[in-house]
């Protein structure tokens, strides 16, 4: 568990607690330590929903649902979630002998709260589906105007880019290229959120991956998602096969360095970055078609940052990069052990 999760179950859990002591203390004019035992066992189950630790295949199927299944189905589950809770608890604290009263009446969630946690429920699973299309570091951002004013700072970014799209457009339609450009997108919102990166925008048939520099390089989370992206789409081969009839193919680059942070907009806001960092980044991903290459890493980043273990780089010297005006030093990330074949992305 990394350090992000430590700060958010710690948050989460006394925030939980307390407002269960101020349930108690609203309804029953008391505080008791019940409402806080009570609280935990209701919001812990869908907080490790929420964040994929519970149920993570059911979890992905539901996020992928357009907004009014989505919220439809986030209700379902949450509040299956929540009963379960509630009858536990109810049911260890009433066998111990905390509280009085039938079992049935401790165990079963009353009709009273249920009402409660369906309205509590629909506003935070719109809250939720708003976070998840905005991206939740974002969203947070948004929310506090961290960006208000330009901040410098330095970020990592992976550039992932579809190989082929074009072709599979021509020979199936844009709608079904977009059915899967969207399965495939959705694929790699479990490994970012392991890896505590934020997916910044899609742009056409890539996805722009971005951390924090130092968050970036912490345990090399940078690389790790990528190849954890790389090995759910290949655990899922047979899947991708059957339904769309090929197994996607990958052309990354990771690239880091200062850039300015700012949020623009007046109507439509957007966290954005400027500066060479992120038109490197870009042209890093274009020069693996040359390159013919599937993962290319800057050496800059490259000695920043130790690799995962089973992942080795190759130097593949300095190039110029469109656009620069200078040389880049560029190195090939490779897995020895594993699918290879399925790895090499062909120029397009």
């Amino acid at each position: 568990m990394n350090r992000n999760s430590i700060v958010f179950w710690i948050f989460s859990l006394l925030a939980a607690a307390a407002s269960g002591v101020f349930y108690g203390y609203f309804y029953n004019g008391k505080i008791s330590a019940i409402g806080a035992i009570f609280a935990l066992f209701l919001c812990i189950p869908p907080l490790l929903f929420e964040r994929g630790n519970l149920f993570p295949r059911l979890f992905d199927r539901i996020n992928a649902l357009p907004t009014p299944s989505y919220i439809f189905c986030s209700l379902l589950a949450n509040y299956l979630l929540i009963g379960m809770g509630y009858f536990v608890c109810g049911t260890l604290l009433w066998a111990l002998g905390f509280i009085p009263g039938a079992w049935w009446q401790e165990a079963i969630l009353p009709t009273s709260i249920w009402i409660y946690t369906l309205v509590i429920l629909a506003v935070l699973s719109f809250v939720s589906r708003v976070r998840e299309l905005l991206g939740r570091d974002i969203f947070a951002n948004l929310l506090i105007g961290r960006y208000r004013k330009p901040i410098e700072e330095e970020r990592i970014f992976l550039f992932v880019d579809l190989v082929g799209s074009t072709t599979f457009a021509e020979e199936f339609g844009d709608l079904r290229a977009q059915q899967f450009l969207g399965a495939l997108f959705a694929a790699f919102a479990g490994p970012v959120r392991r890896h505590n990166g934020t997916i910044d925008d899609y742009v056409g048939d890539a996805a722009i991956i971005t951390w924090p520099m130092q968050r970036g390089l912490r345990n090399a989370d940078c690389v790790a998602c990528l190849f954890d992206i790389i090995d759910v789409i290949e655990s899922n081969s047979e899947k991708w096969l059957s339904e769309f009839g090929r197994v996607p193919r990958l052309r990354a680059a990771l690239h880091g360095g200062p850039v300015v942070t700012a949020e623009i907009g007046v109507d439509h806001h957007k966290i954005t970055y400027f500066g060479d960092t992120v038109n490197t980044t870009a042209r890093l991903e274009q020069l693996c078609r040359s390159l013919n290459t599937p993962v290319l890493i800057s050496s800059d980043l490259a000695a920043r940052l130790t690799l995962p273990d089973g992942i080795r780089s190759n130097n593949l010297g300095t190039h110029a990069v469109r656009g620069k005006g200078q040389s880049l030093g560029v190195m090939a990330l490779v897995r020895p052990r594993g699918k290879q074949s399925e790895l090499v992305a062909q120029r397009a």
